[in-house]
């Protein structure tokens, strides 16, 4: 309780993001103490994926128009495919993402969240994972590709699918806690 006390944690998503994959990391970052922030280009609210199905939606608290990387500690990316595909596609929400990356900021994605991190063609060279049909595209882009539940690359953490959460969060909130990584 308390580790991410004083930390400000954005998420970064669009329509079509897995539910499970924003909720899971926003409960456990905010009991850990951090503030959260769910950000979109879009304003208002914005639809979950469920598995095979429309979910709920979220509020957005911050338009990505309105913020800037130096505003947040950290970030996370959750998956869906239609939220990433949507989001790489958007050169301001590609510039922030770059920025946590440049910086060292600790950034965590899930599933197919890491399509994000293809786009800021800063990849090159960083250990990860994401949803096996991502693969190619990451090796592609120059990361070391690894089938593995959490990889932790210097604050860039990663992981496959919903069931890798309880993980993930986990390496999120310790990468957090530790900070910016030279």
């Amino acid at each position: 309780m308390g580790q991410l006390n004083n930390k400000n944690v954005a998420i970064l998503t669009e329509e079509g993001f897995e539910q499970v994959e924003l909720t899971s990391p926003k409960e456990a970052l905010e009991e850990a103490g951090a503030t959260v922030h769910i950000i979109s280009p879009k304003s208002g609210k914005i639809k979950a994926w469920d598995h095979d199905h429309w979910g709920i939606e979220v509020e957005v608290d911050k338009q990505l128009s309105e913020v800037h990387p130096e505003d947040y500690d950290a970030l996370v990316l959750p998956g869906g495919v239609l939220n990433p595909d949507k989001l790489r596609q958007n050169k301001d929400a590609v510039a922030f993402v770059a920025a946590f990356l440049k910086e060292g900021k600790p950034l965590a994605a899930i599933c197919h969240g890491p399509q994000m991190l293809i786009e800021t063609g800063l990849i090159k060279g960083r250990k990860l994972t994401s949803y096996p049909s991502l693969h190619t595209d990451l090796v592609n882009a120059g990361a070391n590709w690894v089938d593995e539940e959490v990889v932790v690359d210097n604050g860039l953490v990663t992981s496959r699918t919903p069931a890798d959460l309880p993980a993930f969060n986990r390496k999120a909130i310790e990468e957090i806690a530790e900070g910016v990584h030279a």
